[in-house]
């Protein structure tokens, strides 16, 4: 595995359940710090790294923070009831093995129901509030070594390539791969002629809260977010936001228009450079962009992420070969951003 993959593997399997990002920030920190000239990590627990330069100021954000759950109560039978943290579709955590951290150690446990642990036939479709976690202990020796009502409890996946070169799956693909991009770009940009801050957001799998705060705070010319996007290629006609079709640009989400003219920058650098892209237009979801484009007088952003399959549950897939595509492309439009400022 390449020093890249590495970093990758190691993002994608840190736990970092949104409120719990501090694992996942110290990653990054480390791998960020040779290439920026300060960084700083605000109020909510964002990490913003900044490069300094000369206008325009741009601020490129990606999450820290993934989808979990959270214990609200712990049976006399020693059942951990769970409740989700971000978006989750529970059919996908039946079975499930998942990782509880205390101060005294980690419990492994796996995510049931009753039908399931007793052998007995599902008939209908679980909700999040059927679910428990058996760790094989009772609710006595769960409080010895910690457990409580309010603990986090992680997902875990092992992080691997699929059938052929450069298809991989894991845990929190959404939004470590955008995490990943912005690190390597900070690589590859440090002697960029303009300022640039990446920032490294919290808590957008339940509000979009990091972005809100930071780009309140940083007032950028314009902003790129850094996101994956659900892939919509599971029908042999699919024609739209395929895995291997490029990274997608977001024309238009359930709460933003992207920005015509980025979206325009990005489109012609794709057409110079023979990029393929996808274009982005859905009603549901949206990213730390809503947040961004609203803050103080409003700012100019758009969004770009790789397609990426099954995007809220335990496991997803995607294509290297689009992240690198994000990288390539973001780094043709930094490296000698237009001089027109975005409307």
């Amino acid at each position: 595995m390449t020093p890249r993959m590495k970093l990758l593997e190691k993002l994608v399997t840190a736990y970092g359940v949104s409120g719990n990002e501090e694992p996942v920030r110290k990653i990054v920190m480390k791998e960020t710090k040779p290439y920026v000239d300060s960084m700083e990590v605000d109020g909510m627990g964002n990490l913003i790294c900044h490069k300094e330069g000369t206008k325009p100021r741009v601020m490129l954000a990606a999450h820290m923070d993934e989808i979990g759950l959270m214990i609200h109560r712990i049976t006399n039978l020693g059942q951990i009831e769970v409740t989700a943290v971000g978006g989750l579709e529970a059919l996908s955590l039946i079975g499930q093995v998942c990782h509880i951290q205390t101060n005294k150690g980690e419990i492994h446990g796996v995510i049931t129901i009753a039908n399931l642990q007793d052998g007995w036939e599902i008939e209908e479709l679980p909700s999040i509030h059927d679910l428990y976690v058996d760790t094989g202990l009772t609710k006595k020796e769960l409080e010895k070594k910690g457990v409580r009502v309010g603990t986090y409890v992680t997902l875990e996946q092992e992080f691997k390539t699929l059938g052929k070169k450069g298809i991989i799956s894991g845990k929190a693909l959404d939004d470590r791969l955008g995490v990943f991009v912005l690190i390597e770009l900070a690589k590859k940009l440090s002697k960029a002629p303009e300022e640039i801050y990446y920032v490294f957001t919290v808590q957008e799998e339940i509000g979009l809260y990091g972005a809100q705060t930071s780009a309140y705070r940083l007032q950028p010319d314009w902003a790129i977010a850094m996101d994956v996007a659900a892939a919509e290629d599971s029908t042999k006609d699919s024609t739209t936001k395929k895995l291997g079709g490029g990274p997608c640009i977001t024309v238009m989400d359930a709460e933003v228009i992207g920005n015509r003219t980025i979206n325009n920058w990005l489109t012609d650098i794709a057409k110079k450079k023979k990029i393929k892209i996808q274009y982005d237009v859905s009603d549901t979801g949206t990213t730390d962009a809503f947040s961004i484009q609203v803050s103080r007088g409003g700012i100019p952003v758009s969004v770009i992420g790789p397609p990426v399959r099954n995007i809220h549950s335990t496991i997803s897939v995607a294509n290297m070969k689009d992240v690198d595509d994000c990288i390539t492309l973001l780094y043709h439009l930094l490296k000698k951003p237009p001089k027109e400022m975005p409307r």
